[in-house]
């Protein structure tokens, strides 16, 4: 497919600067470029808070604005140990949203290689690189730049390549890129190990909301299935934010919450993840051999409010690019989600209208995706 040009685009940019800005930051970055283009500057109250941010470097004036998520140990959950460690995940996701994952049992090896040829194909020629470009939001590869070029007023410092994995990853596969060669044989393995981890871990968020296996069914009398995840959505997300000349400028990723039920990111070492947490931008401390988890808009609305999709962005560096990779889980596209009727009652009412992926996409097709807005659109109850 070649490149496909958006007109949605400021009054005064050119149509030679359209075009490359359509081509993504790497294209910038591998043209030379000095200082952050027009486009990618954000408005003063939007750009990264005052302080110093930079590869090895503190962000902010204190070491305070550095933060180590709640840990949670994934082999704890599956073993004598797990009314401890299920009190633990609980207290993470009511307090902070996000906690990390240790002991996860996937082998170094799917991991690394992961990476690896996810920094590769970054590497490629934009030529092959813009072969998977394409407006459809439902398309099972997409390769693009800042959030949805279609909406963004300001474009974001970063490159993805989006894999999905449903319906089943053998439909998908011959979509994906061939390139590099080992691609497909790498995302199959991390999406095989990261689907299975978000089944046990969803398990494990039920049972800590009071809702386990068998109280669900009989409640439910076999007619609501929003609480069956094994046929649900995925998608894996590959994010390049590579270094920019003028950091303070601008960001890898606005403020925004996950759209789904759990997100599963791969973080190098390259700190950037900032989340909002007590009423400040704190820096997430990058752990070595983990996961990071995270509460999506979906979760929050099967919980009735108990657990919170939290606010988070990427600030970029002058020094190093950085490699994230998401995996990204909820329902089928097509399926409802909605709060769970043992979650409600008089002292807790339905706090959330019922609704789909669709909804999402619609909402997001219409304007920028930015902070909670999407959720804030199906509350019932602030």
């Amino acid at each position: 497919m070649g490149l496909i040009i958006e007109p949605v685009v400021a009054e005064e940019t050119s149509f030679d600067q359209i075009q490359l800005y359509q081509k993504g930051v790497r294209s910038l970055c591998e043209g030379g470029i000095t200082k952050v283009p027009p486009k990618y500057i954000l408005p003063e109250e939007e750009r990264p808070d005052s302080g110093t941010w930079d590869f090895g470097t503190k962000y902010g004036s204190s070491e305070v604005d550095n933060l180590k998520l709640p840990v949670i140990d994934f082999a704890q959950l599956q073993g004598s140990n797990r009314s401890h460690a299920l009190s633990s995940l609980a207290k993470a996701c009511q307090d902070y949203g996000f906690f990390q994952l240790i002991n996860h049992g996937i082998e170094a090896e799917v991991i690394r290689r992961m990476g690896d040829v996810s920094k590769r194909f970054f590497d490629l020629p934009f030529e092959e690189r813009s072969k998977y470009m394409s407006k459809d939001m439902s398309s099972p590869v997409r390769y693009g730049t800042s959030y949805n070029q279609n909406n963004d007023k300001v474009f974001c410092w970063r490159d993805f390549l989006k894999l999905s994995c449903h319906p089943s990853l053998s439909e998908v596969l011959p979509h994906w890129p061939s390139s590099p060669v080992d691609l497909r044989e790498a995302a199959v393995n991390f999406s095989e190990n990261t689907k299975f981890l978000y089944l046990m871990l969803m398990e494990a968020i039920k049972e800590s909301l009071g809702l386990d296996r068998e109280t669900t069914e009989s409640e439910n009398n076999g007619e609501d299935d929003s609480t069956k995840f094994e046929d649900g959505s995925q998608l894996i997300v590959v994010n390049c934010y590579p270094s920019c000349p003028e950091p303070e400028l601008t960001l890898g990723l606005l403020p925004h919450s996950d759209y789904g039920l759990l997100t599963i990111l791969l973080q190098d070492e390259v700190k950037g993840l900032q989340i909002q947490h007590g009423g400040r931008w704190v820096t997430v401390e990058p752990l070595p051999n983990s996961f990071v988890v995270n509460v999506g808009d979906h979760l929050e609305i099967f919980s009735n409010g108990r657990y919170k999709s939290v606010v988070h962005r990427v600030l970029v560096n002058s020094s190093k690019s950085r490699i994230s990779i998401a995996s990204l889980h909820s329902l089928p596209f097509d399926r409802m989600i909605r709060p769970s009727p043992k979650l409600i009652d008089r002292a807790n009412p339905k706090r959330y209208k019922d609704t789909d992926f669709s909804s999402f996409l619609e909402h997001i097709a219409s304007r920028e995706h930015k902070n909670k807005n999407f959720l804030e659109s199906r509350k019932l109850i602030s």
